[in-house]
């Protein structure tokens, strides 16, 4: 099971000529709704990859809980522990320019008074994976890792939106995944003068024994693991919007891990779709369903 404690948003997406400069203002013709949310992201692809997903986290009791749960609870991922609290639904601004570069600024609302209180009589198996991010406070998600690791689970961290966690929420992370502007922050912080983000995720590996994944765009993938390194290349497609693509790597990659792929073949799935999800619009609309995901890796990577 995975247990994902995160946040859940409201996307409003606005499609641009281009991305506006600091100061600037650029119109866009119209746009839309969508369910989004890193942990809500992370905790649909991953069920749409094949696992059983609990999702902790909070939504207001607006018009906008509605939309931020819809996609969620008609997939199947258990939303028994979301609760309502008084604040509004978290929302997320979104400009995406005509390359389907993106640009995203998040009003965290609910998320804010995010608690993980459900773990506790959810975390009692060693067979728990928990999957955390950077949009719910930073002391629920250290209390989050402490109760799974001490029931034998495993913890994996998504360093986004980019920052820097705190030391023992580092040491309890089993496997960090990061993009490279989000690796190149931690390792700025660290006091690395490293810039390659490969050399970034063998030193975290070497250093703090952590596997350590980095996301490259259309380049793939690398990861480092005990000393092994692992490079894979990224599915050719048709980039139509970037958004959510991270968090369908990171959830199809924890499904992956769930079903008993090793760390290649859950890095396979994870690239196959992220991929899937920048050949459609939105953020939950375009996370890819299992057998897109099975297809991709059979054609690309076999």
């Amino acid at each position: 099971m995975i247990i994902v404690f995160g946040s859940l948003n409201v996307d409003l997406v606005t499609p641009v000529a281009r991305l506006p400069g600091p100061g600037e203002t650029v119109i866009g013709p119209a746009y839309a709704l969508h369910p989004g949310g890193k942990g809500a992201n992370q905790a649909l692809a991953a069920r749409r990859a094949g696992a059983e997903v609990v999702l902790l986290g909070a939504v207001g009791q607006d018009a906008f809980a509605e939309i931020a749960l819809s996609l969620l609870a008609r997939d199947g991922v258990d939303l028994a522990h979301v609760a309502r609290v008084a604040a509004p639904t978290g929302a997320a601004f979104i400009s995406v320019d005509a390359e389907g570069a993106n640009q995203i600024v998040v009003a965290a609302g609910a998320n804010a008074l995010a608690e993980p209180s459900a773990l506790p009589a959810l975390a009692s198996s060693d067979a728990v994976i928990l999957l955390l991010q950077r949009e719910t406070p930073e002391a629920g998600n250290l209390a989050a890792a402490r109760l799974v690791r001490q029931a034998g689970g495993r913890v994996i961290l998504n360093l986004a939106p980019a920052g820097v966690p705190e030391p023992e929420l580092l040491a309890l992370t089993d496997i960090l995944i990061a993009n490279e502007h989000e690796a190149l922050v931690l390792a700025q912080a660290l006091g690395w003068p490293d810039l390659d983000p490969e050399e970034i995720a063998r030193r975290l590996d070497a250093e703090h024994g952590v596997i350590s994944i980095v996301t490259l765009g259309a380049d793939g993938v690398v990861a480092w693991q005990s000393g092994v390194r692992r490079r894979l290349p990224a599915p050719k497609v048709a980039v139509v919007d970037t958004v959510a693509a991270g968090d369908s790597f990171v959830g199809a990659f924890a499904a992956a891990l769930a079903r008993g792929y090793g760390l290649s073949g859950a890095l396979q799935r994870g690239l196959a779709a992220g991929s899937l999800a920048c050949t459609r619009p939105g953020a939950q609309p375009s996370i890819p369903l299992a057998e897109e995901i099975e297809r991709i890796v059979g054609n690309d990577f076999l």
